[in-house]
């Protein structure tokens, strides 16, 4: 098991990112987010568990419910307000949505929307640091792409893992089983017993935790992360979670069924009392944490709100500056 500081760590990630999405989910219902809103709710120890592992020079490509990830791997809460709630100063400037927002220089891919395709651009950054040559043998950089069990069958996703495990690259597919393709069950969208079983048929190491066990999920992903670092070719993780909220603030989650509720727990909860039970945090700690997050959150979407929006008369829209491409260049 991790040691207790990684573990309180992933915990105080945890707290952050559910009051966070929690903010978000009001400031939609009132009317200051244009697009959806989308929710980690049950998916923060396995997200969480990743960013954590990461060091700097390692790539992140996230999905909608990877808020946890994305703040354990550096992104500030006013990159988070900023983007949603549409402000020039954000990353992305005020455009491109609400999830897509990222920074290339420091490994954050900005996210595409189609499923599938963020593990390819993952694949070539690492393939284009080893051509490079600056990849040094035995403690790689590593590439981190996150997908969903109904991303699973995308025909980008096979595309770049093949190449991938071709390559043997540095490369970490965390899918996460949600249960539901959005509103699609797992029985209607692969066969096999389990996905971890197409970790071998790629040709790459399969792992498999629960991903409502926050213990689990970093010591899986540390060990993928691991074996990636040192030069073990790729891995996949497959941690079996339900999120605990529709697919967006739009859906109601009415189609998931009770028994698929009934079968996991929320990871949040879980999390605080393995922590309580044995005495690494109390209560008057736990309860800290919380006010900690919320005064954050609020300060960063206050902050957020006094700023600017966009000025379409005024911007300059090229979508990168060549400081912006050296910076990336740099290891």
């Amino acid at each position: 098991m991790s040691d207790s500081a990684l573990r309180i760590k992933l915990f105080k990630t945890m707290v952050l990112a559910r009051t966070l999405d929690d903010r978000m989910a009001k400031l939609k219902a009132q009317g200051e987010v244009a697009g959806s809103a989308f929710l980690g709710r049950g998916q923060e120890a396995f997200s969480g568990a990743a960013g954590i592992r990461l060091r700097p020079g390692d790539v992140f490509a996230p999905l909608i419910r990877d808020q946890a990830g994305r703040l354990a791997f550096g992104e500030s809460l006013l990159d988070v307000t900023r983007t949603v709630l549409g402000r020039r100063t954000g990353p992305m400037r005020g455009r491109d949505g609400n999830v897509h927002r990222g920074d290339w220089p420091a490994g954050r891919l900005p996210m595409i929307s189609h499923l599938g395709a963020m593990v390819g651009t993952v694949v070539g950054t690492l393939l284009a640091r080893r051509i490079a040559g600056r990849q040094q043998a035995g403690d790689l950089n590593v590439g981190v792409a996150a997908i969903g069990d109904g991303g699973m069958n995308t025909g980008a996703l096979h595309e770049a893992l093949n190449a991938a495990a071709v390559e043997r690259l540095p490369l970490i597919l965390l899918v996460a089983d949600n249960q539901y393709a959005y509103s699609t069950s797992t029985d209607r969208t692969f066969a096999c017993k389990h996905l971890v079983e197409r970790a071998v048929g790629y040709g790459m190491a399969g792992h498999r935790c629960d991903g409502t066990d926050a213990d689990a999920c970093l010591d899986t992903v540390g060990e993928a992360i691991a074996a990636a670092r040192a030069g073990k070719g790729p891995q996949m993780v497959v941690a079996d979670l339900l999120r605990l909220a529709g697919h967006g603030t739009h859906d109601d989650a009415s189609y998931v069924a009770e028994d698929v509720k009934s079968r996991f727990g929320d990871c949040l909860q879980l999390h605080e009392r393995t922590l309580t039970q044995q005495g690494i945090l109390d209560v008057a700690a736990i309860a800290a944490m919380r006010d900690e997050a919320r005064t954050q959150v609020e300060a960063a979407v206050e902050q957020a709100r006094a700023e600017p929006q966009p000025d379409p008369a005024a911007e300059e829209w090229m979508a990168r500056s060549e400081r912006d491409l050296v910076n990336l260049r740099a290891p």
